[in-house]
């Protein structure tokens, strides 16, 4: 286990009294994860067993908790929460070869191990741990202590991160708040639910600027090329515009740009489908937001206060094509379908030609993600504001036909022709109210044009997630995906793409 100080972070802070020690530890409960460690050292009487008892009440999420020092039984086990918490004291330990009598390896595996004295078995650990160290500071304040918190394995960067929120959270007047964990998606970014003694609630986002991938096609990363969020900023953009044309968007409080954290709005949880499916009022009315979206006059760019102007990039026909070879690249594999360099060139030229004419076209904003998983309904609103929309921060400049059909082709939950028909009607009518002019049979062919694409691209990601991500949920997902790109391969200006599919994908068209 190394403790080279060039692979380490640390953080010193003065706190003035115990009530402090602990709201740091509880905070810390958000930090540590099963198959981590924390070491606690320090002077004695300086509070490790009071910091250590806050954590371990935070993570079993019971305040009552005795939780004494186990100075005298060397270990002690506690579950609750979904977690389980080892708590030793290695004080009595004269070396690391005494934790194999004590059972330590089946006690700690797939634990959250909080050790005090653990200088006497340091190897024992997991890379992956903090240490605290408590001291006095102060003679005149009994109660004053510093302490000096270094981070090792994933918590160098993780330290960072958590001491950027804890200042976020001040600053913001959302410090000591109740934080609770919200399920994530499939992305990288983590979501709190906060909530104050009186009842008001917020979020906070998490999403540090992500690293740029290695360059595959011409010195760029597949983020680069497809266009994708790097950062927070795009969101505080959008969330700002579609607020001032009166749609829902969440409000921001309050921002770190480069920890990539926001305090935002919360919209609730009440969303837009329920046990049996689309509530189909709620999915016209989200059809009616799009139309009215995208009969405005956009621009493509966007002043942020403080911070300057954020320009949308276009949703080219290389974003468009790298999508789409998500497919080849993860989707063929797991269905055993391996293609040749040959077939794979003929698939990207007839997608490049299918394309070409929606990638060129008048563009608007698509939101991109617009679908059940980022729909909510806000009952006590009015009219369109009424729809709720999350994560749209890798909006682009591209046609308004992707993301009705994301709506219409909802990859999480099963969407009827006759409801997709309605949704359709809905749109059209709307825009051609807003402009004479709309032309719904070309809207039309670009729909089943990039529903395909869309769909193309979902089982790619799909199948990415399970394989690389080890996240398989999303495998549930595949038969319906599949199912909307049989549909939508049925347009003529497809039928070159799909007796590419039919020839190289036989098992996708199989007992259909």
């Amino acid at each position: 286990m190394s403790d080279d100080p060039a692979q380490k972070s640390v953080w010193r802070l003065d706190i003035g009294s115990e009530a402090e020690t602990i709201e740091l530890a509880q905070e810390f409960s958000t930090l540590v994860r099963c198959g981590d460690a924390v070491m606690l050292s320090g002077d004695l009487g300086a509070g490790k067993t009071t910091f250590a008892r806050a954590l371990i009440r935070a993570l079993v999420e019971d305040p009552a908790l005795e939780a004494p020092s186990p100075t005298f039984t060397l270990m002690q086990i506690y579950e609750g929460a979904g977690k389980r918490v080892v708590h030793a004291d290695f004080y009595r330990l004269e070396d690391a070869a005494e934790l194999a009598g004590l059972g330590w390896e089946e006690a700690t595996d797939d634990s959250i191990v909080l050790v005090e004295w653990a200088e006497r078995a340091r190897e024992a650990l997991s890379p992956d741990r903090l240490e605290v160290r408590l001291s006095f500071v102060d003679g005149d304040n009994r109660e004053a202590r510093r302490l000096t918190i270094s981070g090792y394995g994933r918590f160098v960067s993780q330290l960072a991160s958590f001491k950027a929120i804890r200042e976020l959270l001040r600053k913001s007047g959302w410090a000591g708040v109740a934080r609770s964990f919200l399920q994530g998606d499939a992305s990288t970014r983590a979501y709190e639910r906060l909530e104050q003694p009186d009842g008001r609630r917020a979020i906070l986002m998490i999403s540090p600027a992500r690293p740029d991938g290695p360059p595959i096609r011409y010195g760029k990363s597949y983020s680069a090329i497809a266009r994708l969020a790097e950062n927070v900023v795009p969101f505080v953009a959008l969330s700002q515009a579609l607020r001032g044309l009166g749609l829902s968007a969440p409000e921001v409080y309050a921002m770190d740009l480069d920890a990539g954290l926001l305090i935002i709005e919360d919209l609730g949880g009440e969303g837009v489908v329920d046990d049996n499916g689309p509530i189909v009022e709620r999915y016209l009315e989200a059809a009616g937001a799009l139309a009215f979206l995208h009969a405005q006059h956009l621009p493509d760019t966007i002043a942020i206060e403080g911070y300057g102007d954020y320009r949308i990039p276009p949703y080219d026909l290389d974003a468009l094509l790298i999508e789409v070879e998500l497919l080849v690249d993860w989707y063929l594999p797991r269905v055993k379908a391996p293609i040749s360099s040959g077939a794979r060139a003929i698939f990207l030229n007839l997608w490049r030609q299918a394309l070409v004419q929606a990638a060129t076209a008048a563009p608007s904003w698509t939101l991109r993600d617009y679908h059940s998983p980022n729909l909510l309904w806000l009952a006590q609103r009015n009219g369109l504001a009424r729809v709720g929309m999350l994560d749209f921060q890798d909006c682009v400049l591209g046609h308004p036909a992707y993301d009705v059909a994301s709506l219409g082709q909802d990859a999480r939950v099963d969407v009827s022709d006759d409801l997709e028909l309605k949704l359709l009607a809905a749109y059209a009518k709307l825009r051609r109210d807003a402009d004479p002019a709309f032309d719904m049979a070309a809207f039309a062919k670009a729909y089943a044009i990039l529903a395909a694409q869309r769909a193309t691209k979902i089982l790619g990601i799909f199948a990415r997630l399970d394989r690389r991500d080890g996240k398989p949920q999303y495998l549930g997902h595949l038969p319906r995906v599949e199912s909307y790109l049989r549909k939508s391969l049925r347009h003529p200006a497809l039928a070159d793409v799909k007796a590419w599919y039919e020839a190289n994908i036989p098992g996708l068209f199989r007992d259909a």
